[in-house]
């Protein structure tokens, strides 16, 4: 994973006004913890930001006064309404050392003809080395029957990373779908709807001839 390079500032300014100042500049609050030190307080180039954290578990190389900080995220706050970016928490970390992150569920190949699937669960929980973080799982449905799923501990992990979600979670299910009783009695009212005109029909050209 490619580290995205980020330069901060340290913020001075808190409450709810410094952030909305700051969220006007393009800027956005953020808080980098972690290995015992103080929080720090910055602030992060807006645009830039936004686009990074829409990468599953980016890593993030914060430069802050001439040093550099390896970093990625534990929680985005968004406003709901306008879908922007209120605050970052990063959690400052090291080459080598394993975190658990949740990673997204990608799934891959076509079930069985006539079946659907279902992604019963969004994300796998997992432990991996922090500078090597897995943007998705892979699970692969290819040629499975309805009836069946895919446990997560039937799935092929990441390299290097270690299942921490619970092994007998459902994580995809396939199944053959059932038509309705309001479908069944739909196609019986077309289909008596069909037969009537063309009785119909049948009747007007015997008349006829």
């Amino acid at each position: 994973m490619s580290e995205v390079k980020l330069v901060a500032t340290t913020r001075t300014e808190f409450g709810k006004g410094a952030a909305r100042r700051l969220r006007r500049a393009d800027q956005v609050p953020a808080v980098l913890y972690g290995h015992g030190s103080d929080p720090l307080h910055v602030a992060l180039p807006g645009h830039a930001t936004m686009l990074a954290v829409k990468q599953a578990n980016a890593l993030f190389s914060i430069e802050l006064d001439g040093k550099t900080t390896l970093a990625i995220t534990k929680d985005v706050q968004r406003d709901v309404v306008k879908n922007t970016i209120e605050h970052v928490d990063l959690l400052i970390v090291t080459k080598g050392e394993k975190v658990s992150v949740d990673v997204p569920v990608t799934v891959v190949g076509e079930s069985a003809p006539g079946t659907i699937h279902v992604v019963e669960t969004q994300t796998l929980s997992l432990e991996a080395e922090a500078t090597h973080l897995p943007t998705e799982v892979e699970v692969s449905i290819e040629g499975l029957e309805g009836g069946s799923s895919v446990s997560a501990g039937e799935v092929t992990l990441p390299t290097g990373s270690v299942l921490l979600s619970d092994p007998e979670l459902t994580v995809v299910s396939v199944s053959v779908p059932h038509a309705s009783a309001e479908d069944v009695a739909a196609e019986a009212a077309a289909a008596e709807l069909a037969a009537s005109q063309s009785a119909a029909s049948a009747a007007a050209a015997e008349s006829e001839g």
